[in-house]
């Protein structure tokens, strides 16, 4: 991981987003494990499944699980675009760890981008869970602090790149 501290980017930020980035894909992973279990076997019951209330299945399985929710407006339920939010969280993880690699400013500012769209995607999704779905998911709440902590280790990772930017230009 690119994390000399000569380059600005705090020493600290390559072993973090490692982390993060594989905990969030283990997430996603889990959670389109589940989904795709509980279409086979309606009666299939995850481990993250701990009450009526506290359900991660049934959250995956409802129509915000698939595109937001807000894909199947536009095209049909059953389109290609319309996939389930978890496979675009291993999209994102895996984004966040190949762009993590470069120490450019370019690379710095995608990975601050990807990581506000992904924190307004957390925001909406909670505000669904909480007031629309009446759930608590263990795993989606998980996601949430995942990707709020890789905006802060990306905003980091930016400040210091551009500081060494500011000394040297």
């Amino acid at each position: 991981m690119a994390s000399n501290s000569c380059s600005g980017v705090p020493k600290w930020e390559g072993k973090t987003r490692l982390f993060l980035c594989i905990f969030g894909l283990f997430l996603s992973f889990y959670a389109l494990h589940v989904e795709i279990s509980r279409e086979r076997d309606p009666e299939y019951r995850a481990m993250c499944d701990l009450g009526d209330s506290v359900s991660c299945s049934k959250v995956f399985t409802s129509r915000w699980g698939r595109g937001f929710g807000l894909v199947q407006f536009f095209f049909a339920k059953d389109s290609v675009l319309n996939q389930p939010n978890s496979l675009l969280g291993i999209i994102f993880y895996t984004l966040q760890l190949a762009l993590g690699q470069s120490v450019s400013s370019r690379a710095a500012f995608l990975l601050v981008l990807a990581s506000w769209v992904s924190m307004a995607g957390s925001l909406y999704l909670a505000g669904v869970l909480a007031f629309i779905l009446g759930d608590f998911c263990v795993v989606c709440v998980s996601t949430y602090v995942v990707n709020f902590l890789l905006l802060f280790t990306n905003l980091k990772r930016r400040t210091g790149l551009e500081a060494v930017k500011t000394k040297t230009g």
